[in-house]
């Protein structure tokens, strides 16, 4: 419920601290006073439409706050978990509106999209008023409610999973009808690939491997004689090894005559050659990478001629044309099996479509046991709301043709206020007290089963006085048994049944330039005093406090 409404900077509101318990309020005032001033802000920390003209005069913004404090698994909180906002303790909605027009929402203090904070606001509050055009009133919403008011929310889950799955088959099946067509009108072409590149087969990084084994050969033709030549002048029959070899024994044999002369010639003769021994191995190595076939060239400049031929021809690249290979080989084997694997998806489909018409079928029949069960407990509500030769009615049109994850049905409320009169929908039909008072009549029937846990209404008991308004104040209190009810009223016989009376007033400052709306928390005396105005108007005389009490203690 809505437990804290705070604004500042609205219109004529300077600064207002609201403060809201459970159980029906009402506000009060004259005509002017400020209530729709209250309700427009409260609509815009509600995600409502945004407009500068709403900042007080000489201020650069308006703020506009609402704390609700709500079950930790209301739907609210999924709402901001999938918008990746914390939802942890109270959820409170913030709203600033520039005076250029511009708007800033916030959910718990975290900047939010006004997208998010009305559907928050949504799920929280329900604003209902003579000419509201949302809610019950709107025919999108009514199949919605019937579900609720059933408990039908499992079946209505079951036929959406199944059309869902129904509506996945038939696309599965349609796309798989125009690849199988499209592939066998490219039948002879796909067979034409399939056999070339079965004959080629390629690889995935051939090319890559042959153009570098081409390179290396041809770079070893270049150079393979002047690496025999290092060769021989290494290790071949002129080469000086033997030579250094033999002088080097030779000054060992006097290493003891003359050491110091003696060893370190031999010690460098001997690096000469190791390193001499070193070159020999390492020019062996290359020369045997060097040795290569003269055809094995010629073959690989075919392959890669070959390769880059078939990728020219399809248009791919080289690398791609395994992965060309075994999709065209893939679209012949569906050309091949493609009027089986049809079969069966059309066999899983025709399932899908019993499945779907018998959930949907069961939950039609059972929208229209829970219609006439609507029907009949709202009509008990319109008597005593002096809408007694009125009628209410739940129009299910079931058409197995329109099909949606929704059902079969079309449901719309429509009434009919007179015998002899034609029925029609109720938002074109009643007139605007008796749209009112057939919302009421719903919401008392609804409210613990489709209903957000804050209801507002906005004087939809203008027009009406006498017993028809005291009914008005028992089905709000009534109402505000299970959720909590707002309530806009001139009407007595509604603030007389309040648990809660809020006073809204205009107040000039002390030299009477500046004038702000105040909203003040009435105490049993001045409740009193404010009934017995509505019921006297401006001179409020003795009989008006004892019939205003007579109507506080009636309502007791």
């Amino acid at each position: 419920m809505l437990v804290q409404l705070s604004i500042r900077d609205i219109v004529l509101i300077d600064r207002l601290e609201l403060g809201f318990g459970p159980g029906l309020s009402v506000l009060t005032g004259e005509t002017g006073a400020g209530k729709s001033i209250l309700l427009d802000a409260f609509a815009l920390a509600l995600g409502g439409r945004g407009d500068g003209a709403l900042v007080r005069h000489g201020a650069a913004q308006g703020q506009v706050i609402a704390a609700f404090d709500v079950g930790g698994d209301h739907p609210s909180r999924a709402v901001l978990r999938e918008a990746g906002l914390d939802d942890d303790g109270d959820l409170i909605l913030r709203r600033v509106q520039m005076a250029d027009g511009r708007t800033r929402a916030f959910v718990n203090d975290q900047p939010a999209s006004v997208q998010v904070l009305r559907a928050v606001g949504a799920s929280l509050v329900e604003i209902h008023g003579q000419h509201d055009d949302r809610a019950l009133v709107d025919p999108a919403t009514h199949r919605a409610i019937l579900d609720a008011y059933g408990g039908l929310q499992r079946e209505a889950r079951a036929v959406a999973e199944a059309a869902r799955r129904y509506a996945a088959l038939r696309s599965a099946l349609e796309s798989q009808r125009a690849a199988v067509a499209a592939a066998a009108r490219d039948a002879d072409y796909l067979r034409h690939v399939v056999e070339e590149l079965s004959a080629l087969k390629p690889e995935t990084g051939e090319e890559d491997a042959l153009a570098e084994r081409r390179t290396t050969m041809m770079q070893a033709e270049k150079v393979v004689t002047e690496l025999n030549e290092a060769f021989e002048a290494i290790a071949g029959q002129g080469a000086p090894g033997p030579v250094i070899s033999a002088a080097m024994r030779k000054l060992e044999r006097r290493a003891a005559s003359a050491p110091r002369l003696v060893e370190p010639a031999v010690k460098t003769l001997d690096a000469v050659l190791i390193a001499m021994d070193e070159a020999r191995t390492v020019l062996e190595t290359l020369l045997r990478e060097a040795e290569f076939d003269p055809r094995e060239l010629e073959r690989t400049e075919e392959r890669l001629f070959a390769l880059r031929a078939a990728a020219r021809k399809h248009n791919v690249a080289v690398d791609e044309l395994a992965a060309l290979s075994s999709r065209s080989a893939a679209l012949l084997a569906e050309i091949d099996g493609g009027e089986e694997a049809l079969k069966r998806r059309e066999a899983e489909l025709a399932e899908a479509e019993t499945a779907y018409l018998s959930a949907a079928r069961t939950l039609s029949a059972r929208r229209r046991e829970v219609g006439a069960g609507l029907d009949a407990a709202v009509n008990a509500e319109l008597p005593p709301l002096k809408l007694e030769r009125a009628r209410f009615t739940t129009q299910i049109t079931t058409d197995e043709a329109s099909r949606d994850e929704a059902g079969l049905d079309r449901v719309e409320f429509w009434v009919q206020t007179n015998p002899g009169t034609r029925p029609g929908p109720m938002a074109k039909i009643a007139s605007g007290g008796e749209l009112s008072r057939f919302m009421l009549a719903l919401k008392v029937v609804l409210a613990d089963r489709a209903s957000a846990p804050t209801l507002v209404f906005d004087e939809i008991d203008t027009g009406v006085g006498g017993a028809v308004a005291d009914a008005i104040g028992q089905r709000l209190a009534r109402l505000a048994r299970g959720v909590q009810v707002m309530s806009v009223t001139h009407a007595p016989q509604v603030a007389a049944r309040a648990d809660a009376h809020f006073l809204i007033e205009k107040r000039s400052d002390a030299g009477g330039e500046r004038v702000a709306t105040q909203v003040s928390a009435l105490g049993d005396a001045e409740r009193r005093e404010e009934i017995a105005r509505m019921l006297a108007g401006a001179t409020i005389t003795e009989e008006a406090r004892a019939a205003a009490s007579r109507l506080l203690q009636a309502a007791g």
